[in-house]
């Protein structure tokens, strides 16, 4: 039987394994900018063309896009491609029973994909940066694509006609005085985007994924500058006030 001071030593260090788990993950950084309305219209666009077909959103309506500088009219023509109106929630018609049988699990909801996704390894916008462009050929896989930051992934790469196909490939690299060797990701066939085109694509996708993870993200940023305000307003006239009621007690 495992002692108590043995099963609390195994809680306390599992995390610290799952951390080694995966420590060898490089994460590249997203260039996101919550502030550039332009890249966040194209990200949008593409979400809802590539991602919205098997991936919901449902904690996202079409509507609060309109944050992003678009009016409904322009929601409507551009980014709305079923019976859904403006002020719908971004869901989706695939049956979860049928995504389970092809997929061998329902996709999952992406509404704040950015969010979960942060970890010691960096922010979720890294992580599906790095992700998005990390997919590459593997005839072992039932999909014939595999990740380098999520092995055996069953998610197939939606975005290959604009990539292109990639395979891992051994490179000799010099590391500390010597050559070592490590796989990495190369070209194999060109796809219709060239690489910086496909990378700056990413970003503008990725971009608009972390905004959608908090939209509210400004504005719970000003409340508060302006609640602090307040407080430190109200902090001086209360001592002040203190000041007055006590000042003939000795």
């Amino acid at each position: 039987m495992i002692s108590a001071k043995k099963f609390l030593l195994a809680l306390l260090l599992a995390p610290l394994a799952a951390m080694a788990a995966v420590g060898d993950v490089r994460l590249d950084r997203a260039p996101v900018n919550d502030r550039d309305l332009v890249s966040l219209q194209r990200g949008a666009q593409v979400f809802v063309n590539y991602c919205l077909n098997c991936h919901s959103a449902n904690y996202m309506r079409y509507n609060r896009l309109q944050d992003l500088g678009l009016n409904e009219q322009q929601i409507r023509d551009n980014l709305i491609f079923s019976s859904a109106k403006v002020g719908d929630l971004m869901k989706i018609a695939m049956d979860p029973q049928d995504s389970k049988e092809w997929f061998g699990t329902p996709p999952p909801d992406l509404t704040v994909i950015a969010r979960s996704r942060s970890s010691h390894l960096g922010p979720g916008s890294d992580w599906l940066y790095t992700y998005l462009r990390g997919f590459y050929r593997d005839a072992s896989r039932p999909s014939g694509w595999n990740n380098t930051v999520y092995p055996n992934v069953g998610m197939p790469h939606v975005l290959w006609e604009l990539q292109g196909e990639q395979v891992l490939k051994e490179t000799k690299v010099q590391a500390g005085g010597y050559m070592k060797t490590e796989m990495k990701l190369a070209l194999d066939k060109a796809g219709k985007m060239a690489p910086p085109e496909y990378d700056r694509m990413v970003a503008d996708l990725v971009n608009y994924m972390d905004y959608m993870a908090e939209p509210a993200r400004h504005s719970r940023t000003t409340i508060g500058i302006y609640a602090l305000l307040f407080l430190g307003l109200m902090f001086i006239l209360a001592y002040m006030l203190k000041k007055e009621f006590w000042k003939d007690v000795h």
